[in-house]
């Protein structure tokens, strides 16, 4: 049963209208913070987990404390420190200290969205594990901070990506309700990028999805390339057409070439390929850009063919 009545249907409408093709996945982090409960978002960048969490916090006026997980969060870096100098000139004084994220968030109320949590030191975990268990922290000569009511913590991970990062302890898997996100379907993505690229050619969008999606499913691929790939694809080859168009009086056209470089430069840095296929990103980029070719991009120039 919902406890916080800003976590509500109006909260899901409003937010499925910023981000897009993510009903379900809003309407269960609503829930979740609705309820009190802490989230884990699970899937591979680009999916739209930040944007979500991003609308969500707006829409419910609640503050969202962004912390990036990586080697060097150790837990004073997260909770806070006492300043050094001050403590020389002062001693240890409540005044002098200064809260990290993770205090910030306690005593606000705010949402503590940890970015790739699975990057973090186990003792960092540990420090979360200790706020999710109990809705307070302890700190050495500061005292107890008990969580604002308002507290959550929202995190993030993308399970592909296996360098630098290290299995999530069943003790955080405990805490959090996981909800899983995967990529949009293509009708999605393709309002994703006129969306973000506003009168861009239908074409060329339509191709720049088909070889996104395909880098995903591509046999030489490892990682594939998110919507944002397709985004910049688009962008890039608008730009390029207009600086290739030398005469300042044709309608600007996106020609086979124009596009292929445009797709090389957005796509061959995002994708990550087996390192036994013998090839470069740029070699399977073009086999995907030519796969995306049809019938339709055969006529004239003036058609403005991808």
């Amino acid at each position: 049963m919902t406890t916080d009545r800003r976590f509500d249907r109006s909260l899901v409408h409003d937010a499925t209208e910023e981000v897009v093709g993510r009903r379900r996945e809003i309407e269960l982090v609503v829930a979740a913070l609705g309820a009190s409960r802490h989230v884990l978002l699970e899937g591979p960048p680009g999916t739209g987990k930040s944007t979500l969490l991003r609308a969500v916090a707006a829409l419910s006026d609640l503050e969202l404390v962004f912390v990036e997980g990586n080697a060097e969060l150790t837990p004073a870096r997260l909770a806070g420190h006492f300043d050094p100098a001050q403590v020389m000139a002062q001693g240890y004084s409540p005044d002098i200290f200064v809260p990290g994220p993770l205090v910030q968030a306690l005593r606000a109320g705010g949402l503590l969205y940890v970015e790739e949590i699975n990057r973090i030191p186990e003792e960092t975990l540990n420090l979360l594990v200790t706020v999710m268990s109990e809705r307070e922290l302890t700190v050495p000569r500061l005292g107890r901070i008990v969580a604002h009511d308002n507290f959550r913590i929202v995190a993030a991970m993308n399970p592909f990506d296996a360098v630098g990062t290290a299995r999530i302890a069943g003790a955080i898997y405990d805490r959090v309700n996981r909800v899983s996100v995967g990529y949009q379907s293509e009708d999605d993505e393709l309002a994703i990028v006129h969306r973000e690229a506003p009168g861009c050619d239908d074409r060329v969008a339509k191709r720049a999805v088909a070889c996104v999606r395909g880098s995903r499913e591509h046999v030489d691929i490892r990682i594939g390339s998110s919507v944002r790939g397709a985004i910049d694809l688009v962008m890039l080859a608008a730009e390029l057409a207009d600086l290739r168009n030398d005469t300042g009086i044709e309608p600007t056209t996106i020609d086979e070439g124009t596009g292929l470089d445009a797709a090389c430069a957005a796509l061959s840095g995002r994708i990550r390929l087996h390192e036994s296929c013998g090839r470069t990103p740029e070699d399977v980029v073009g086999e995907l850009w030519a796969a995306t070719r049809t019938s339709d991009d055969d006529g004239d120039g003036a058609s403005g063919k991808a």
